[in-house]
């Protein structure tokens, strides 16, 4: 397997949408909500649609490992490595639950640290998302999977009128408030999921600034479709955000700190100095 493989990305796209087929079928019926030890919820979708995906990334690129949330919950965490996939079966498991339609499948490849490539499958709004060494792109899918034609994406310019600004549905701070009147905001929108990541790669908005806990199986996928855009993501401070994080003393593995994405390095500049 090489990163620049085209073959990969296409099976991670088929995959997705297999998984967000599930999903939908889920969705369409009454959902069960079960809690996790950290209290969140998990749903029937979240294990189907996860079992779908790392079946495919067995047959995809065998030996590579994955990390994935359920498995993780489950306390199935492979040995650190150089390179590995990070997986959210289903990103915005409330908005699932609230079927507002804001969920998501995130799959990523992380390399040396980096998100190379990754697709977020927004299966409700029929809206997918890819990137990789060759750009990134998004395309439309149906309920019955049928796909549309790839379009070329990447982050707008800067409007002179000030940046649109994405704040998380669920998860909302205070710091995000203080952001605000600091970077120039025009607008301000609320969504849920990595879907976030992908507006602001497609053109569609400019920043999201989170100031509270994620995983970094919540962000890689859209981090890989925003970045082969032509956006960034950074820690707070503008230093680079890194993925594979482990053994950090009183810090869950994988848990991301605060982190801003963006599409031009002029929004993180004012998170630095007003965050």
């Amino acid at each position: 397997m090489t990163i620049a493989n085209p073959g990969l990305l296409d099976g991670l796209i088929a995959a997705s949408i297999e998984a967000g087929r599930i999903i939908l079928d889920v969705y369409a019926r009454p959902i069960d909500v079960a809690f996790k030890a950290d209290a969140s919820p998990v749903t029937e979708a979240d294990g189907l649609a996860e079992a779908v995906l790392l079946a495919a990334l067995a047959r995809l690129a065998p030996g590579v490992p994955v990390v994935a949330e359920e498995s993780v919950a489950a306390g199935s965490v492979p040995p650190a490595a150089d390179r590995f996939f990070l997986v959210d079966p289903l990103d915005g498991t409330k908005e699932f639950i609230r079927r507002n339609g804001e969920f998501t499948v995130n799959v990523a490849l992380i390399d040396h640290g980096v998100p190379v490539m990754g697709v977020v499958h927004a299966p409700a709004v029929g809206r997918l998302f890819a990137g990789g060494p060759q750009g990134a792109f998004e395309m439309t899918v149906d309920g019955g999977g049928d796909v549309g034609a790839r379009r070329a994406i990447h982050v707008r310019d800067l409007p002179a009128k000030g940046a649109t600004l994405l704040v998380s549905r669920s998860h909302a701070t205070a710091a995000t408030d203080a952001f605000l009147p600091n970077a120039a905001v025009a607008d301000r929108r609320i969504i849920g999921s990595s879907l976030k990541f992908c507006l602001i790669a497609a053109g569609e908005a400019d920043v999201y600034p989170r100031f509270g806990p994620t995983m970094e199986w919540d962000t890689a996928a859209g981090d890989a479709v925003l970045r082969a855009a032509g956006g960034m993501v950074t820690l707070s401070d503008g230093t680079p955000f890194p993925y594979g994080k482990r053994g950090r003393p009183g810090l869950a593995d994988f848990a991301n700190p605060s982190f801003i994405a963006a599409s031009d390095p002029r929004l993180v500049a004012f998170s630095r100095d007003g965050a």
